[in-house]
């Protein structure tokens, strides 16, 4: 096969094999509940099948060069991390070769040996996959009351399958330990999967990875838990869907956490599930017990008791203040979040080893004096003055916003001061009125302060959390969680809380926190995406796009990297980097003739900084780079603010002889009207004005394009997906292409044996 058949191959998989391999399952089922077939063949014949394909899928992924070549220069520990997902292939290829082959020895071992090597085959399966899903990147541990929660939670599900499994497994002819053993597992195992089913990140990689391994281990339970005789029946057929379902799940949730970074957003925890269900099961066995003439014997009543401790302690932390947890802008996850809130008194209250500050307390007494049932809404508002006036004047500030808000409230809300920087607002309005109440806010707050012969301007921030959602501790920290992100995503914004509000913040103060020295680390990593011409789809050159390998946080993208780099001013350093990185690797694609462009993208501030040009024009003299080889992308949306300095450094560019491209155009009136102020080479559109035939989005497309032409530019459309929106791009008139139905970004070793298969890639 031709190399760049198998780049494209590698970067996108099929269907197809998954679904021929569980058409055949089900059908081998189908004959094995009829019974032309026994049973344990049919477990054979479907364990073998479905772990086939899962370890083929694993080996590829064991085998490819996943280790970035930045981290090679990172140090012993560097290497070990990029190679911990390659490892982690390699160990869940080994654990459903080991399930599959623990599946095919059944029909050829004794009837008295088979529990045996069914629960061998299971040891060493639980090993590997353990081991291998240990090794996969791990996200930052939530704070330590969402831990204590999710603990809780999972073991009363956990119990009542328990519960479930002693009640519904045959008992004829298997010891009670054994068979209470086996219950254990099931019911665990059946906890797990429900957890990691209903959790905010169960679209993920490693999620599915999870899955897949609760579901193979599952399967070889009730393959070494069912009677060893004739009494068995048909009931092994029962572990065939969790063990071919299982491998083959586990084998693409690593994919995506090897391949591709997978990092999806996060969904909402799905609570109805993690109750009803173990609830429902309990309630079907019993049922089931009851119909059969039997009643629960000792351990069935054990089990259910032991249901109670763990329900007790769940309501307990629930409504502890002392385990109250906050975000704590230095060490992530710590305790009390602090809100001070001044009102009129002396009261001074303390809650585990941090002292509340004076007026906390009123404002938590009014919270609590609610009347049943609780209504309403708490709103926390941050005030950031743009300026750093002395206290008196912050005093006197804090007065006037005071009073502005009290202006805007209705009559029976109550207004609280938050010593020096805010002030927070009990409603009892509903959700919707809350939420206008907290524009107005904005509206009323971010007019000047004309306060002791200055005039001060402010960007407010506004939290919202609903007064049912807790404890008044609760809703405080809630409500101040929420402004916090309001601040986080800009200022000038209200903010609801919401569950997974913790998380996000628990997720940003890591990147804060691991972003600092990840150059110094190895961590950083560049792939290339090839851009190719639309008439003949040869390669003209490639687009670096930058990639933060975490053992931490797994990999990071730019568009989250980027942002928080800003905000710890340290996107020139990565942009530094970027660069040297990228003209180096052009260097070496350079050798013995070959002519391709590189791509890189810069930031406005990156860009504007004075010493970006002769910076620039160092790395390609370092490295013996064209300047025509080299094009510099800045965000259209970006420019605006620097419209001026933008343009001088674009045109500093141009005399050096280095190419520069407008990326992110948007085809508005203003946009077409200050291309011709902008030195640039190349204009990059998106897909949102490629379309397969006419209709608006088609001439827009047409007459971008036209406008382009009459200036000089040549046109790249990306983020070309499919092949209509290609076919569209290339009867327009862009004479340049990239995404993915084109080539995938790719390490740097994929692309260079990509580019072989062009006999010249000079363009």
């Amino acid at each position: 096969m031709p190399v760049a058949s198998v780049f494209r191959a590698t970067t996108y998989r099929p269907v197809l094999p998954e679904t021929c391999v569980l058409a055949v399952v089900a059908v081998l089922v189908a004959i094995g509940v009829t019974g032309p077939v026994p049973a344990l063949a049919v477990v054979a014949l479907a364990g073998a099948t479905g772990s086939t394909l899962a370890g083929v899928r694993l080996s590829r992924l064991t085998i490819g060069p996943d280790v970035p070549a930045a981290n090679l220069a990172g140090g012993r520990l560097a290497r070990r991390r990029a190679a911990r997902p390659r490892r982690a292939a390699a160990l869940l290829h080994a654990a459903v070769v080991t399930a599959g082959l623990t599946a095919s020895v059944l029909p050829l071992a004794s009837a008295g040996y088979r529990p045996a090597a069914a629960a061998t085959g299971l040891a060493g399966t639980a090993a590997l996959l353990g081991a291998g899903l240990f090794s996969l990147p791990r996200r930052p541990p939530p704070p330590l009351r969402v831990r204590l929660r999710r603990l809780l939670d999972g073991a009363v599900a956990g119990l009542c399958l328990v519960l479930v499994a002693w009640l519904l497994l045959p008992y004829a002819g298997v010891p009670a330990a054994w068979r209470l053993a086996s219950a254990a597992v099931i019911g665990l195992l059946a906890g797990d999967l429900l957890t990691v089913l209903t959790g905010p990140h169960r679209n993920a990689g490693s999620a599915r990875g999870r899955v897949g391994a609760a579901l193979t281990l599952l399967a070889l339970v009730l393959l070494a838990a069912l009677p060893a005789g004739p009494t068995a029946g048909r009931a092994p057929l029962l572990a065939v869907p969790p063990l071919v379902v299982g491998v083959l799940l586990a084998a693409d949730g690593v994919r995506r956490v090897v391949q591709a970074g997978d990092d999806p957003p996060r969904g909402g925890t799905l609570l109805w599930p993690r109750t009803l269900v173990p609830a429902i099961g309990v309630v079907l066995a019993i049922v089931h017990e009851l119909q059969a003439g039997l009643l629960p014997d000792r351990v069935a009543v054990l089990l259910a008791l032991a249901v109670v401790p763990p329900l007790v302690a769940r309501e307990l932390i629930g409504t502890d203040t002392d385990l109250l947890i906050g975000v704590d802008a230095d060490r992530g996850p710590s305790p009390p979040v602090p809100s001070p809130a001044a009102a009129p008194g002396p009261d001074s209250a303390s809650t585990t080893e941090h002292p509340v500050p004076a007026g906390r307390a009123a404002l938590l007494r009014a919270l609590a004096a609610r009347p049943e049932p609780v209504a309403g809404a708490l709103l926390v508002v941050d005030l950031h003055l743009t300026e750093l006036p002395g206290m008196a004047v912050r005093d006197d500030v804090a007065a006037e916003a005071v009073r502005r808000t009290r202006a805007v409230v209705a009559a029976g809300d109550e207004v609280f001061d938050l010593a020096g920087s805010g002030l927070a607002v009990i409603t009892g309005a509903g959700p919707v009125l809350a939420y206008a109440l907290g524009a107005r806010l904005l509206t009323a707050l971010d007019r000047p302060y004309e306060v002791s012969g200055a005039v001060l301007r402010s960007r407010a921030s506004v939290g919202l959390a609903e007064l049912a959602q807790g404890q008044p501790e609760d809703v405080l920290r809630q409500a101040d969680l929420a402004r916090r992100r309001a601040a986080q995503l800009g200022r000038d914004r209200v903010e609801w809380y919401d569950a997974y509000l913790e998380e996000q913040l628990v997720r940003r103060l890591e990147l804060e926190r691991e972003l600092p020295g990840a150059v110094a680390r190895g961590e950083l990593d560049l792939v290339y995406q090839p851009v190719l011409g639309l008439a003949d789809r040869w390669p003209v050159g490639t687009e670096a796009l930058l990639r933060w390998r975490s053992p931490v946080l797994g990999t990071v993208f730019p568009a989250e990297l980027l942002p928080v780099a800003e905000d710890l001013g340290i996107v020139g350093e990565l942009g530094t980097w970027v660069l040297d990185r990228a003209c180096r690797q052009l260097a070496d694609w350079s050798v013995g003739g070959r002519r391709l462009w590189m791509a890189v993208n810069v930031s406005v501030r990156e860009l504007t900084s004075p010493d970006f040009v002769p910076r620039t024009v160092a790395v390609l003299d370092a490295y013996g780079v064209g300047p025509d080889q080299l094009v510099v992308e800045v965000s259209e949306p970006r420019v605006g603010a620097e419209l001026p300095t933008v343009v001088a450094r674009l045109a500093g560019l141009r005399s050096m002889g280095i190419r520069t491209a407008l990326d992110d155009f948007r085809a508005e009136h203003a946009s077409l009207a200050q291309l011709r102020r902008l030195p640039i080479d190349l204009l990059k559109v998106g897909p949102e004005l490629v379309a397969a035939s006419g209709g608006e989005e088609r001439s827009l497309l047409d007459v971008v394009v036209t406008v382009a032409e009459r200036i000089g530019l040549e046109v790249v459309a990306e983020e070309l997906e499919f092949a209509h929106q290609v076919d569209g791009a290339y009867r327009a008139g862009c004479r340049y292409g990239q995404g993915f139905e084109l080539a995938r970004p790719a390490t740097a070793e994929r692309v260079e044996a990509y580019f072989e298969e062009f006999p010249s890639t000079s363009r």
